[in-house]
C-alpha cells in the first residue's frame, strides 16, 4: 500500500508533537525524521533526545533517516529512543552490510539510502537485506528543494529488481514531492512519499496528507 509519510523537517519545532498530532488525524501511519549532522549534509538538526521526547507522544511509526557520518554509533541511540526503522546513505557506510545488519539485530528495521548523484547498481549486494531503499530526490541537507524528474528512473529499476529477483523491500523516495509529481512517482512503482513543505507550510497539513493520499490511491493501479 502506497503511504504519504509527512517529514517533521518543515514542521514547527515549537509546537511539534502538535504538528505531529495534525497529520495523525488524517491516517497516516509513519512519520519521517531527518537527522543531520553539519558534516555529511550542511545542516544541523536534531539527536535522540528529541526522538524520545516525541515518542511519548505518539504511536506513529517513526522513519529516522540518518544524514550523517557515523551512523554505526548514532543508530542504536535512535532505535533505543523509539525508532522504528533506520535509513543509512550509502555515500557514508564503508561497511554497508555490517552497519544494515546492526540496525536490524538492534530491533529497527534498515534502509539504505542513495543520493542522486549515486547509482541503483551501488547496491547489488545488498538489496537481498534491506527492508527499505531511500531514493532521495533532492540533494539532502534542506528542505524546500525542487524535485530531480531523473529520480523516478531510479525507481523504476528498484522496482525492476526487486520483481526480477523475488525481493520485498519497500521502495521510499524523498525531495520535493507534491501533489504536481504524486502520480509520476506512484506509478514508477514508489511505495512510501515522503514530504514535508508541501503539508507543514500549507494552511492545513491534513486535509493536504488526505488529498495527497487520495492521489497516490488513484495512481496505484496504473504503474509505468
Amino acid at each position: 500500500m502506497v503511504q504519504i509519510v509527512p517529514s517533521i523537517l518543515s514542521a514547527d519545532f515549537a509546537r511539534l508533537a502538535e504538528e505531529v498530532a495534525r497529520v495523525e488525524r488524517a491516517g497516516i501511519a509513519m512519520i519521517h525524521i531527518d537527522v543531520m549532522d553539519g558534516h555529511f549534509v550542511p545542516n544541523l538538526t536534531l539527536g535522540p533526545p528529541l526522538v524520545k521526547s516525541l515518542r511519548r507522544t505518539t504511536n506513529l511509526e517513526f522513519d529516522v533517516h540518518l544524514m550523517i557520518t557515523d551512523p554505526d554509533q548514532f543508530a542504536p541511540l535512535f532505535i533505543e529512543a523509539g525508532a522504528n526503522q533506520v535509513s543509512v546513505h550509502q555515500e557514508a557506510c564503508p561497511h554497508l552490510d555490517r552497519t544494515l545488519r546492526l540496525i536490524q539485530e538492534r530491533g529497527a528495521r534498515a534502509g539504505v539510502v542513495i543520493n542522486p548523484a549515486t547509482p541503483v547498481s551501488t547496491l547489488e549486494d545488498v538489496l537481498d537485506i534491506v527492508d527499505h531503499v531511500l531514493v532521495m530526490s533532492v540533494n539532502p541537507g534542506f528542505g524546500n528543494q525542487r524535485f530531480l524528474p531523473r529520480s523516478l528512473h531510479k525507481i523504476r529499476q528498484l522496482d525492476r529488481i526487486r520483481h526480477e529477483r523475488h525481493l520485498d523491500f519497500q521502495i521510499e523516495i524523498d525531495g520535493g514531492v507534491s501533489r504536481a509529481n504524486i502520480g509520476d512517482i506512484v506509478r514508477a512503482g514508489c511505495d512510501w512519499l515522503v514530504t514535508g513543505s508541501a503539508v507543514f507550510e500549507s494552511a492545513d497539513p491534513a486535509a493536504t496528507v488526505k488529498e495527497m493520499q487520495q492521489l497516490a490511491g488513484e495512481a496505484t493501479a496504473v504503474k509505468v
